[in-house]
């Protein structure tokens, strides 16, 4: 379950009446690498293997090369992930522009060298059908009004969607998925959210090459996205992409 039924009082000028109504569940996750507690996230809680590895990357503390051994789910409101990872040194940690302030990522992450983006082109239909799935991926959206949307397209169409309270959530379980072998990096992310720094770095330093927004990017969110040379498309719509950064990629036909 990740909705729960309240009762509501409407009220309006001609009167009152009672509805009832579905709540997405936002519950608190602790996210423990390799037994050491690292943080906790405020989260939907369905997809929370590839939330958890996605966390993790988001912060600096995987990276692409780091084998993953094994991922621990609890009932007890914790994830603990388990792999072989390279020394990093210790950063100042950066609050991100996330929902609720909650969000870090390390400062050096901001500067390093981003990865050749992968090579990958999407199509205007391509594109609609990306939107079109994504939005139609479950009735959360419309039951709730409370989650945000994080759809994936590679070589095969359209691949997945990712769900959360948080757009930086949705958004970090396709970068654990991705991490855990289970989509190409060769793709096109299209999120309900703000393309807002932490949101690009992330697709950047994975190396995906084309980040669609229904809204709007941030300037930092730009700068990471002409820096690393991937296509950063907002306000897009079935037959309208606004590009930002390397306009090459959106195909004709």
């Amino acid at each position: 379950m990740v909705t729960v039924e309240c009762t509501t009082d409407l009220l309006t000028p001609g009167g009152d009446s009672r509805l009832r109504e579905l709540v997405l569940e936002e519950k608190p996750v602790g996210i423990f690498l390799n037994d050491e507690p690292v943080g906790t996230a405020m989260v939907m809680a369905r997809d929370l293997e590839e939330l958890a590895v996605g966390y993790l990357f988001g912060q600096g503390l995987i990276e692409p090369g780091d084998k993953i051994f094994d991922i621990e789910v609890c009932e007890q409101g914790r994830v603990n992930v388990y792999a072989q990872v390279v020394s990093r040194p210790d950063d100042e940690m950066i609050t991100t522009s996330g929902c609720g302030g909650t969000g870090k990522i390390a400062r050096r992450l901001l500067h390093e060298d981003y990865p050749e983006p992968a090579d990958f082109c999407i199509s205007f239909d391509e594109v609609a059908e990306l939107i079109k799935k994504t939005l139609a991926w479950s009735s959360l959206s419309q039951d709730t009004h409370c989650v945000h949307g994080c759809g994936y397209s590679s070589g095969g169409g359209f691949q997945v969607c990712y769900e959360d309270v948080g757009r930086h959530n949705a958004v970090d379980k396709l970068m654990g998925a991705i991490l855990l072998g289970r989509f190409s990096p060769a793709g096109a992310v299209y999120t309900t959210g703000r393309l807002t720094s932490d949101m690009v770095l992330k697709c950047a330093r994975m190396g995906v090459p084309v980040v669609l927004s229904r809204t709007a990017p941030s300037s930092l969110g730009l700068d990471i996205a002409r820096r690393s040379g991937l296509t950063l498309g907002c306000y897009v719509r079935p037959g309208r992409v606004n590009v930002f950064s390397a306009p090459h990629r959106i195909i004709r036909g």
